[in-house]
């Protein structure tokens, strides 16, 4: 997840989500907060990151501000913002951050997988998986499915240059079906503030650097959308016996706040239809259960 690096796999929270991993928890441990009560909320105050298309940014041009903006409306709050980028301790510095005398500066992250650990989950409000992008006219037009892709004729197969984030599942994907020397990686983590996952989609493939990627289908979709010139396919990939590459979405609060949970819970459950109007729109491939692994 060497060419040009950005975040993205199953080894923390900030750079699975950051380059399109999810699954694992944080490295931080979390020591759940004491219930207790809290005063009348003046905003609905969003952590995230303020670079990180198509989640967020500082813009608010991403699917996670387009919900926080609808929820801010449903509940005649206006919506504030507290960035800094996903990757290392990001729970720590902002929905955890807490000074003597201070208020917390954030109340929710509006995208975190389900089955962490480090944050209250909601329920989820959205599953995808990852996804094969490719362009078309380059020999792959007939792929509508990984097992289109691996029944390609072998000499293909092995010319290909296959972008992937390192240590992540599209790597562990590429390892099972014996392509990992087609791959190509991407670092994890960089601390340049100014790389987005998307490179990988839509410089490096859409440049003709890569042949095709595998990442987090919320990142293939919506930067092949985004791409004009070559035009891009995008594949959604199942799970497979041992391989999870579908995860379901959710947000996260802090422990101990039941009721601010349960309000986020009838905003996902009564804006289920204009959240999924949104994430069409930026191009997520969604999938159902049928995506999720084998039991044998």
């Amino acid at each position: 997840m060497t060419a040009r690096p950005r975040a993205g796999s199953p080894v923390s929270f900030g750079a699975r989500l950051r380059a399109g991993l999810v699954g694992a928890a944080c490295c931080c441990a979390l020591i759940p907060a004491m219930a207790q009560e809290t005063p009348p909320r003046k905003a609905l105050r969003v952590c995230q990151d303020p670079n990180n298309m198509p989640f967020s940014n500082n813009k608010g041009e991403g699917i996670e501000n387009r919900i926080a903006e609808l929820f801010g409306k449903t509940l005649g709050l206006p919506v504030t913002y507290y960035s800094f980028p996903q990757r290392l301790a990001f729970f720590r510095n902002t929905l955890r951050y807490k000074l003597p005398g201070q208020d917390y500066p954030c109340d929710i992250v509006m995208g975190v997988p389900v089955g962490l650990d480090e944050v209250s989950v909601t329920k989820p409000y959205y599953r995808s998986t990852y996804a094969l992008v490719f362009p078309k006219g380059k020999g792959m037009d007939n792929v509508a499915s990984a097992e289109d892709f691996l029944k390609l004729d072998p000499a293909k197969l092995k010319s290909l240059r296959i972008g992937i984030y390192d240590r992540s599942p599209a790597s562990q994907w590429l390892n099972r079906h014996g392509l990992l020397e087609q791959g190509i990686p991407y670092k994890l983590m960089s601390a340049d503030p100014a790389q987005y996952p998307g490179e990988i989609v839509e410089r490096d493939l859409a440049e003709g650097k890569l042949d095709a990627v595998v990442v987090w289908g919320p990142i293939a979709g919506f930067f092949a959308k985004r791409v004009k010139t070559p035009n891009l396919v995008v594949v959604p990939l199942k799970s497979e016996k041992g391989l999870k590459l579908d995860y379901q979405m959710a947000m996260g609060v802090r422990y101990g706040e039941r009721e601010w949970k349960q309000q986020i819970e009838g905003l996902i459950e009564s804006k289920a239809p204009e959240i999924q109007a949104i994430l069409k729109e930026y191009g997520v491939p969604l999938v159902d259960a049928s995506f999720g692994a084998p039991n044998n």
